[in-house]
């Protein structure tokens, strides 16, 4: 069978991995990928062939990837968190046509906005939006609109790419735009290095979000005017304790909607606010 697999990687350890992720590693003849993740799982499988790329180079990737696939070999295509999320699941599949007799099955990995999530506390327990700040594939008018939209439907947000060396000022353009729509107050958290060496979480506001150091491997939660600090932990409710109160005739005891106006200052922020 020419069969190429997508795997989603996790966030880069072998503890975030999952077993069928694992799995499907073990069973590849060549692993592809970016030279970076290929550091990161070489010494997990020291008899793969591997081959690995730079940045601005997932073209020319998966084309290799299809390229071995339709030799026999047995290729496994690696990506960080999970390979349908700001990665290489749908460029392999407009690729493939050019390739009919591979077959192509996806792996499935645990993305940042989910362990980014776990690393705060529950963050995105109710509806929430992710965008990438990225504007190397999306105009910056489109991402403006997205970020308008979603603070003006008070979406909880997850901002992937937020910060790298050529566009240093998106992470405050963001917070400004959501500011247009989100107290200063809101609740806010910053997941670094989530897995690897040197990981971190901050835990903060929306009007302190533009101070806040950022990078490419850096995910940014904006919570919604519910999420609250609890022992430390950014919280955003789901509703259910509100429910329950309700159906015994109690007062909810949910923290009341904040202003939108954007004027807060976020000096009223709990003082368990900080790094962990």
């Amino acid at each position: 069978m020419k069969l190429l697999t997508l795997v989603g990687m996790g966030p880069g350890d072998h503890a975030g991995m999952t077993y069928a992720a694992d799995e499907a590693l073990r069973l590849a003849d060549v692993i592809v990928g970016y030279k970076r993740y290929i550091q990161l799982i070489r010494p997990m499988y020291p008899d793969k062939e591997f081959v690995a790329t730079g940045m601005t180079h997932e073209v020319d990737r998966c084309r290799q990837g299809l390229e071995l696939a339709a030799t026999d070999k047995r290729v496994a295509l690696v990506s960080s968190g999970d390979a349908g999320v700001y990665a290489m699941g749908g460029l392999v599949y407009e690729l493939s046509v050019d390739f009919p007799e591979v077959e192509i099955t996806v792996v499935p990995g645990v993305t940042a906005a989910t362990s980014g999530a776990a690393l705060l506390g529950a963050p995105i327990g109710h509806d929430f939006a992710v965008i990438s700040l990225s504007d190397r594939l999306t105009d910056w008018s489109t991402i403006e609109q997205r970020l308008d939209v979603a603070g003006q439907a008070d979406f909880c947000v997850v901002l992937y790419n937020p910060s790298s060396r050529s566009r240093k000022n998106h992470l405050a353009r963001a917070r400004d735009i959501l500011m247009r729509h989100k107290s200063g107050d809101t609740v806010c958290g910053l997941a670094q290095r989530i897995g690897r060496a040197g990981e971190a979480s901050t835990v903060t506001t929306l009007a302190r979000l533009r101070d806040e150091d950022a990078d490419m491997f850096t995910t940014v939660f904006v919570g919604n005017h519910s999420t609250r600090v609890i022992k430390g932990r950014m919280v955003t409710p789901r509703g259910y304790e509100n429910s329950a109160s309700q159906s015994r005739g109690m007062t909810p005891s949910h923290t009341q909607p904040q202003d939108k106006s954007g004027s807060g200052d976020g000096q009223s922020a709990q003082p368990e606010m900080g790094t962990k």
